[in-house]
């Protein structure tokens, strides 16, 4: 730090603890659904989704049609609303979880947009809470032979972090100061904005997108997945898991088929080669949609435990395997 002309002391290093976070718990047509809560975002925006997808007869959909991609494009832009303005650091901001992970809630939201056309994200706010008190991310999911499971992301933010080594200790430093909100409005390196609750401040964590999440069916772990990806963790997670308990894939296809994002700013659908076709993308764009290619998005890696034993997968996107010993 010192030689770097950095700002972080011996005390402050000293000063630091690791915090026990209570996890995110929702459930989700039968499936208990266990995730990361603040200071990440993932948990209670996965919860949030899923229970506005409730709503909907997405078994009825085909993946990645116009209808499909339509509706999640207008729930994921509600939900990035929400978490621009009431998600941050507990121990500095009080995060409205009850109310932002109830169904009650999710059913409310849904007011503001329209299965026929796109809604503009200028016209999506986040919900009213009344307090009546005032890039480089590895993600991996393990289990053991007792059955134990685990889901692991662990992140330095850009590639490389800040590209600063530290001597003789072989690890980079990050750059997690990005995962801030820097000015109201004003967006980071993913894109993402926000305001007040994730605003920068001594001794405060930053905001993230991590969604490690343990998802049990009749009481037993039945699927662990997770993703690097920044604001694309959350919505691949969540597509991966519709693939499994929506679509019944094979974990090799609700990993590796392509897919779509959508975060509220910018007002875009981002989309991979071959995930939709031009009827699709003609009819989204005919909807109000702004669409735009990306080259991949997300990076899960996957364990599923059915009645055929268990299976593991590394998504094809990146240079994962899956491993039994």
């Amino acid at each position: 730090m010192r030689k770097n002309n950095g700002f972080i002391s011996i005390e402050d290093l000293k000063n630091y603890d690791s915090v026990y976070r209570e996890p995110i718990i929702g459930t989700y047509k039968g499936y208990k659904i266990i995730s990361m809560g603040p200071p990440s975002s993932g948990g209670v925006l996965i919860v949030q989704m899923l229970n506005m997808l409730e709503n909907f007869d997405v078994e009825s959909m085909k993946r990645n049609s116009t209808e499909f991609v339509h509706l999640l494009t207008e729930i994921q832009r509600l939900a990035y609303a929400d978490r621009a303005t009431h998600l941050g650091d507990p121990d500095f901001w009080e995060n409205p979880i009850a109310m932002l992970t109830s169904k009650e809630y999710a059913t409310e939201r849904l007011g503001l947009i329209s299965m026929k056309n796109a809604t503009p994200s200028i016209e999506i706010a986040h919900g009213t809470w009344n307090n009546k008190e005032s890039m480089e991310t590895t993600h991996y999911s393990v289990m053991d032979k007792a059955g134990n499971v685990a889901g692991i992301t662990t992140t330095i933010n850009l590639s490389y972090g800040n590209k600063k080594i530290v001597d003789g200790a072989g690890f980079f430093l990050n750059n997690e100061m990005d995962d801030f909100s820097s000015k109201p409005g004003v967006p980071n390196s993913f894109g993402l904005v926000g305001n007040e609750a994730n605003s920068i401040e001594p001794g405060k964590r930053p905001l993230s997108s991590m969604t490690p999440t343990i998802v049990l069916k009749n009481k037993k772990p039945f699927l662990i997945l997770g993703s690097p990806g920044g604001s694309r963790i959350i919505t691949s997670v969540l597509q991966a898991l519709l693939n499994i308990t929506i679509h019944n894939m094979s974990l090799k296809e609700a990993v590796s088929l392509p897919r779509v994002h959508s975060q509220w700013l910018p007002d875009a659908v981002y989309f991979e080669e071959n995930s939709l076709n031009d009827d699709v993308k003609e009819l989204l764009i005919d909807n109000g949609h702004t669409i735009l290619p990306f080259s991949y998005i997300g990076n899960v890696n996957a364990i599923l435990i059915n009645e055929n034993g268990y299976t593991g997968y590394g998504d094809p996107r990146g240079e994962n395997t899956a491993k039994g010993y």
